[in-house]
């Protein structure tokens, strides 16, 4: 018999007794019925010769308990230690409880577990059950991964970010350090970016022995709660169908709506929740086989999708919605939003009712929606804060991501914001290097921020007060379900429930590593530590509206108006939920007006705003923590600068025709505009534009001590934007384009450089006779378009070419005109006649 190393000494608090060695002897492990046990020959033979492998099982095949057993008395495992990754707490127990139970035995001896709150493991631990993130401090502790010999990721088709870090670190450990390390993906349904390409391995398949499930579309009523709908199902399928129900509810509010409005049910119906915040004899209960009977109706969130068997269901009532976390940067917090499942989770809850016998589904949602469902879940790397994996990927020694294999890839914007963030609070160095404040926040099993926050707080001496909120803040509904964290440290702190005992002891070690572990003084609040820690969180009350708040971040939430926190002025938020506008808040503490002020550093901000109705510039001060204004009071002399600053932003916002004298200014513009498009070069195509991308250089010096855009003067705004051209340019202007044509007559007429269909000059028919040639601009390359009046200043007709008008034309305007006005002279050969710009006196 082989002796395992020492490789995980049992921590304080285990059942079993800590033993230096003894020998191994493989327990007999008893046959079972169980449909992977197929494939398990399969499975051994491809494991004596290849380093990976994947399985695929429906639920129920036995893969997560058979297949580490039937590893144990392998010849490439003898003396080393198996790791089942389980995604969750609750699959992770209950696995180690039912491959123990299969050896007759207790959990810690051959089969051991480590979760965050349950270690039951002995040097006599041949399969350890892990959680992801148990693994991920694992391998961080030790990349070698010593004395481990297999590493089982079980249920990967979730893609926790934990799975796809745990998957990534193992495939660089097994590359470069450990070539003998096997690494097994298994899995009801495969990801669909699994490709051998990234995992080359071979795949085994178990078939299973799933009853056929019928499935009924009840659809969904707008309007009506999920709730109310749920329960109509529920009685419904017990009027129908025989054998336990398992409804599937997005969380753990709607599930206990749910059971309390199930009431006046048969004595013989029970009814049990299932979700990860429950106590282990809870969830047990949940799980375990009804009596003889009795029906049990499970009301489970998505933990009982895959890795649990809950013995007698037959009928599965799906919702057709989950609660994900959503990283919102804004805020820097993680929270749970609800979502359509995808097609992979639906046909997974479906499942659950054909494991021992034909059952049947019923959906909350009408069959034709399912096409508008994802195909598979998303990936929570891609909707993740990637603060915790930066910091982990240089403590592995990556420089990037791209160091290692990734189903998928982190993406850049949230990795900078990581980055960005871990750079501010000091943990990282300029090229991205651990500093030693860096190392000290990953050696504890925490968040970033709440690890940094508990290092803080201890040079306060206030290091367990803060290790009792991160406490709260990673696990939910520890001493209760209030809202308010204050009230919640002193039910945590007096509730003697196992969990809760653990959580103590885990977070006086959290404190311990920080370098303090004082309780706190609960009557100081728990308030200004969070603030200090996650400052954009610091919400102040909206005026009127009790239970309504506005976050420093800018974002609101909102309190009912019955909760006792929501007449509070300012709460430092540690949870919030939900989306749109105004995010629900789900924990948080008081704060007086003194700290807020004293820990949010309110910063002075004077601003400048353009009122459209006055033309002028209205100034203010401002004093504000983030979004949050505090006070808001006119500025009567507003320095100089504030205003220049105002009146160019008005123009920037809203164009160059602000400014009520424009006209000149843009005439100069479309001359040059007009000589760019006929002569090109040099002349700026894009002269306008430069003007409205250069507003400070040109605009702003013109601006000195006025603080109405009326003072502006459009002919010298005209003067200062031609300047910035050379003086080549400058010179040439007026000849090439002038801004007037002077008639025969001897009047001069504006050119129109903006007119459709080019440069446009206006005149009297008679101001234009004697003219034989017609005036050209640019050059000579350009014909000025002549728009012929009537006495009446009516536009009679439009010509680029007047000689050809002159014998066309004009003699039959002529005979229009003559019988209309014959009073002017209408001359039968205009090219030589007089011009005139009025009439001819009558002789008396």
């Amino acid at each position: 018999p082989a002796v395992p190393p020492p490789f995980a000494a049992p921590l304080a608090g285990s059942p079993l007794p800590a033993q230096a060695s003894f020998p191994y002897c493989r327990p007999m492990i008893p046959p079972s019925d169980l449909p992977i046990e197929d494939v398990l020959p399969e499975v051994l033979a491809c494991l004596a010769g290849h380093s990976r492998l994947v399985i695929t099982a429906p639920p129920g095949a036995g893969k997560t308990t058979r297949v580490p057993l039937a590893l144990l008395d392998q010849p490439w495992t003898a003396g080393g230690k198996l790791l089942l990754v389980e995604p969750r707490r609750i699959a992770a127990r209950a696995a180690a409880e039912r491959m123990a139970k299969t050896l007759r035995e207790r959990v810690g001896e051959t089969i051991g577990l480590r979760s965050r709150l349950d270690v039951r493991t002995s040097p006599a631990s041949r399969i350890e059950v892990v959680t992801e993130g148990v693994f991920t401090r694992m391998i961080l502790s030790d990349p070698a991964l010593e004395g481990i010999v297999c590493v089982m990721f079980d249920e990967f088709h979730e893609r926790s970010l934990d799975a796809d870090e745990g998957l990534a670190l193992a495939l660089d450990a097994q590359g470069v350090l450990r070539e003998d390390l096997r690494i097994i993906l298994m899995s009801a349904t495969l990801p669909p970016d699994l490709t051998a390409a990234f995992f080359a391995a071979p795949r085994i398949a178990s078939d299973g022995r799933a009853h056929a499930v019928k499935t009924v579309y009840l659809g969904f009523e707008t309007g009506k709660r999920l709730e109310d709908q749920m329960v109509a199902a529920i009685r419904r399928a017990l009027l129908e169908e025989t054998g336990s129900i398992l409804a599937f509810l997005p969380g753990v509010a709607e599930i206990r709506r749910t059971k309390e409005r199930l009431t006046g049910l048969s004595p013989d119906v029970v009814v049990d929740p299932l979700y990860g915040a429950l106590s282990p004899a809870e969830q047990n209960a949940a799980i375990a086989p009804p009596p003889a009977g009795v029906r049990k109706i499970v009301l489970a969130s998505d933990i009982a999708e895959s890795s649990l068997t809950i013995e007698g269901v037959r009928v599965v009532i799906d919702s057709g919605f989950a609660r994900v976390p959503r990283f919102d940067a804004t805020i820097g917090v993680s929270r749970l939003e609800t979502v359509r499942v995808s097609i992979a989770n639906a046909d997974q809850r479906r499942g659950r009712a054909g494991r021992t016998e034909p059952g049947v589904c019923y959906r909350l949602w009408r069959e034709a929606e399912t096409r508008g469902f994802a195909a598979s879940p998303s990936p929570e790397i891609e909707n993740a804060d990637l603060t915790g994996l930066y910091l982990d990927l240089a403590r592995w020694g990556a420089k990037s991501p791209d160091a290692l294999a990734w189903l998928s890839p982190p993406r850049q914007a949230p990795w900078s914001a990581a980055r960005a963030g871990l750079a501010a609070g000091g943990a990282i160095g300029p090229a991205g290097e651990l500093t030693e404040l860096g190392r000290k926040i990953g050696a504890i099993a925490l968040p970033p921020r709440l690890a940094l926050m508990v290092l803080r707080a201890a040079e306060e001496g206030e290091a367990g007060l803060a290790a009792e909120i991160a406490a709260l803040m990673s696990e939910r509904e520890l001493g209760g379900r209030s809202s308010d964290l204050d009230d919640r440290l002193a039910r945590f702190r007096a509730d003697s429930a196992p969990r809760a005992r653990a959580m103590r002891e885990l977070a006086q070690r959290w404190a311990k590593q920080a370098g303090g572990a004082r309780a706190g003084d609960l009557n100081r609040g728990a308030g200004p530590l969070l603030a200090a820690a996650f400052p954009e969180r610091i919400a102040r009350a909206r005026p009127g509206a009790p239970g309504r708040f506005q976050l420093a971040s800018g974002r609101g939430a909102l309190l009912d108006e019955s909760d006792p926190l929501a007449r509070a002025p300012w709460l430092a938020i540690a949870d919030l939920t939900g989306g749109g506008a105004d995010l629900r808040i789900t924990l948080a503490a008081r704060l007086t007006d003194e700290d807020a002020e004293r820990i949010g550093q309110p910063v002075i901000e004077e601003t400048a705003r353009y009122d459209a109705s006055s033309r002028s510039i209205r100034a203010r001060r401002l004093r504000r923590i983030g979004a949050i204004v505090i006070e808001d009071a006119a500025l009567q002399s507003p320095p100089a600068d504030l205003v220049r600053k105002g009146l160019l932003e008005a123009v920037r916002d809203h164009g160059l025709e602000v400014i009520p004298d424009i006209a000149p200014l843009l005439a100069l513009a479309a001359r040059i505009a007009f000589l760019a498009a006929a002569i090109g070069a040099p002349w700026p195509p894009d002269f306008r534009e430069r003007l409205e991308r250069d507003l400070d250089t040109w605009l702003g010096p013109t601006m000195d001590g006025i603080r109405s855009l009326d003072r502006l003067s459009g002919a010298a705004l005209a003067d200062t934007a031609l300047a910035t051209l050379d003086w080549s340019l400058q010179r040439d202007l007026a000849r090439l384009a002038p801004i007037s044509w002077t008639t025969p007559a001897g009047r001069s007429v504006a050119i129109d450089y903006a007119a459709d269909g080019g440069p446009q000059a206006a005149c009297k028919v008679q101001e234009a006779y004697g003219l034989e040639i017609h005036p050209q601009i640019a050059g000579g390359r350009v014909a000025l378009s002549l728009s012929l009046l009537s006495p009446a200043q009516r536009p009679v007709a439009t010509t680029r070419d007047l000689p050809g008008f002159w014998t066309g034309g004009y003699h039959d305007m002529r005979r229009d005109m003559k019988g209309r006005y014959p009073k002017h002279d209408w001359p039968e050969d205009p090219a030589r006649a007089s011009p005139a710009s009025r009439p001819p006196k009558r002789p008396t």
